[in-house]
């Protein structure tokens, strides 16, 4: 009923650029905040970006001028756009979506199976 798919992730240079795309294939859920989430080796899963169905967005501090996350509501899908990428950015990168039940409204919170973003300096 719920799949979460994201494509994009690679290899690249310090200061390249990668952009992360997500799917989201729901049947009887609406989907509210769609998000993207980072988790680097040894460490926890941590939010890098969110957006709102409305547009409204919200960045980790650590990408704010570099990332930019949108989404096409009638796609279902989310983006990550990638700027001036650092080796630090190096993690796999999570899509994140809360949807709503059309029969039960009870609102759950789904996760992409993660893409790998490698950044080399």
């Amino acid at each position: 009923q719920v799949q979460l798919v994201e494509s994009g992730g690679g290899l690249v240079q310090a200061g390249g650029s990668l952009r992360l795309s997500c799917v989201a294939s729901v049947s009887g859920f609406s989907i509210n905040t769609m998000g993207w989430y980072g988790q680097a080796p040894g460490k926890q899963r941590e939010l890098v970006a969110t957006i709102t169905s409305g547009g409204s967005t919200n960045y980790a501090d650590s990408v704010k001028g570099r990332f930019t996350i949108s989404r096409d509501n009638a796609k279902n899908t989310v983006y990550l756009q990638m700027n001036s990428l650092k080796p630090e950015d190096t993690a796999v990168y999570y899509c994140n979506a809360r949807l709503v039940s059309i029969t039960t409204r009870r609102n759950d919170a789904y996760w992409g199976q993660g893409t790998q973003v490698t950044v080399s300096s």
